[in-house]
C-alpha cells in the first residue's frame, strides 16, 4: 500500500487515478543546495474547510457539493457525483484529536493488536515509551530448544525469534552475530496497527482466530456518534475492527477499495490526525477521474454504499509548518510528557479507519 510510484511510461499508459496520484505525490526539484519540494497545483483541491466557512457565512455551497439534511451536530457535506460518500469537517474537538493521538501511538501497537513489524520482531510490548527511553531491540540469545518450541499455534508455522528492549548502554547481547535496531526506528517505521478483529494483509481477509481485543469503547462510542449521518434508518453502527494508518513524509496510500466487509451498506468511518494530506476519491473503475480534497486534523469521512465501490487513496501529507495545519495541537500537547506526542505529530499524520466486518 505505501511506497513511490518509480513504474516506468509517460501519462498516456496510465489511470486516471493513476496520473492524479502523480500529480499530487511529493517530488523534490534537485538543488546544490537543499532538496526542495516541487510546487503542485493545489487550484482544483476541495477544501471543506473553506466550504464550511462560506456556508456558516452565507448558507451557500459550491456547485456539485450540498450540504445532508440531518441532525447531526456538525455539518455533513455530500458530493453528487459520489452517492454514498459523507464529509465532517472539524468532526473532532480539538481535546478529542489530542486522546486519539495519543492512544494512536502509544496503546494502539500493543498485543495482541498487530502491526507490520509483528512479521520480523513478533509482538513488541511498549513500543512509543521504548523510543521516549531511546531503548534498543535486541535479539535474544535461545537454547536449540527453545528454538524448536517457536511455532505459532494459529498457522503452525515458526514465528519470528524473541527480541526484547534494552537499554542503549547496556545492550543485551555482545559481539557481531548481535541484531538490534533502535526503538526511535521501529517507531519512526511503523505503519499500521489493527485493533478488533484482525486483518490479514498477506490475504486480505478477516482472521477471527488470531487473539485480539474488542476496540476499546471509547472509540467504538465514538465511531457509532460519527456514523449517524452515514447508517440506514433505524439501525446502529457496531464497530468491530479498525486499522490504524500511520504516515511519514512521502509515504502514499495507492488507490484501492475496502471490499472485505460483509455489508457495504455499512460505512467505514474514517479519521484523520496530525498533518493535513490530499485524498482522492474516485469512482467504480480506476479510468474514472478521482475528485481531490484536503483532510484535517479532526476531519471524518464517511464511506457507504455505492461509495464503497469507489476507488480512493493518499497520494500526499504536507508536513511544512505553513501546510501541515497543526497549530492548534501545540497548547494540547505543551506538558513536558507530551512532547514526544507533539514531536510524532508534527511530522506525520494518522488515519484511524472503522469497520462494521458482519
Amino acid at each position: 500500500m505505501y511506497g513511490s510510484d518509480n513504474a516506468a511510461g509517460d501519462d498516456s499508459e496510465r489511470t486516471a487515478f493513476r496520473k492524479a496520484e502523480k500529480k499530487y505525490k511529493l517530488y523534490y526539484d534537485n538543488s546544490k543546495r537543499k532538496k526542495q519540494p516541487r510546487a503542485v497545483d493545489l487550484s482544483e483541491v476541495i477544501d471543506f474547510k473553506s466550504i464550511l466557512e462560506s456556508y456558516n457565512r452565507k448558507d451557500e455551497v459550491p456547485a456539485g457539493v450540498f450540504k445532508l439534511p440531518s441532525d447531526f451536530d456538525k455539518p455533513v457535506f455530500c458530493l453528487e457525483s459520489r452517492p454514498g460518500f459523507y464529509f465532517i469537517p472539524g468532526a473532532l474537538s480539538v481535546e478529542e484529536q489530542r486522546q486519539w493521538i495519543t492512544e494512536s501511538l502509544a496503546s494502539f501497537p500493543q498485543p495482541p493488536n498487530r502491526t507490520n513489524h509483528n512479521a520480523i520482531y513478533g509482538p513488541i510490548e511498549n513500543l512509543f515509551d521504548a523510543a521516549k527511553e531511546n531503548k534498543v531491540l535486541v535479539e535474544v540469545e535461545q537454547s536449540p530448544g527453545d528454538r524448536l518450541a517457536e511455532i505459532d499455534s494459529v498457522h503452525g508455522a515458526q514465528i519470528a525469534p524473541l527480541w526484547k528492549f534494552s537499554d542503549e548502554s547496556n545492550k543485551s547481547c555482545r559481539g557481531d552475530g548481535c541484531k538490534s535496531v533502535l526503538a526511535s526506528v521501529l517507531l519512526r517505521k511503523l505503519r499500521w496497527s489493527t485493533l478488533g478483529l484482525q486483518f490479514d494483509w498477506s490475504k486480505r481477509s478477516y482472521n477471527i482466530s488470531l487473539p485480539h481485543n474488542k476496540i476499546p469503547e471509547a472509540l467504538c462510542c465514538l465511531a457509532k456518534r460519527l456514523a449517524e449521518p452515514a447508517m440506514p434508518p433505524g439501525q446502529e453502527f457496531l464497530p468491530e475492527a479498525a486499522i490504524v494508518n500511520y504516515f511519514a513524509l512521502g509515504d502514499m496510500l495507492g488507490g484501492h477499495l475496502d471490499d472485505m466487509e460483509k455489508d457495504w451498506s455499512k460505512p467505514i468511518v474514517s479519521i484523520s490526525l496530525g498533518c493535513k494530506a490530499i485524498f482522492l476519491l474516485g469512482g467504480k473503475s480506476r479510468e474514472d477521474p478521482p475528485h481531490a480534497m484536503f483532510l484535517r486534523s479532526g476531519d471524518v469521512v464517511l464511506m457507504a454504499q455505492e461509495a464503497r465501490e469507489c476507488f480512493h487513496g493518499v497520494p500526499r501529507i504536507f508536513t511544512d509548518t505553513e501546510s501541515a495545519e497543526i497549530n492548534h495541537l501545540e497548547l494540547q500537547f505543551s506538558k513536558e510528557d507530551c512532547f514526544p506526542f507533539l514531536d510524532n505529530i508534527r511530522s506525520s499524520r494518522i488515519n484511524i479507519n472503522i469497520r462494521q466486518v458482519f
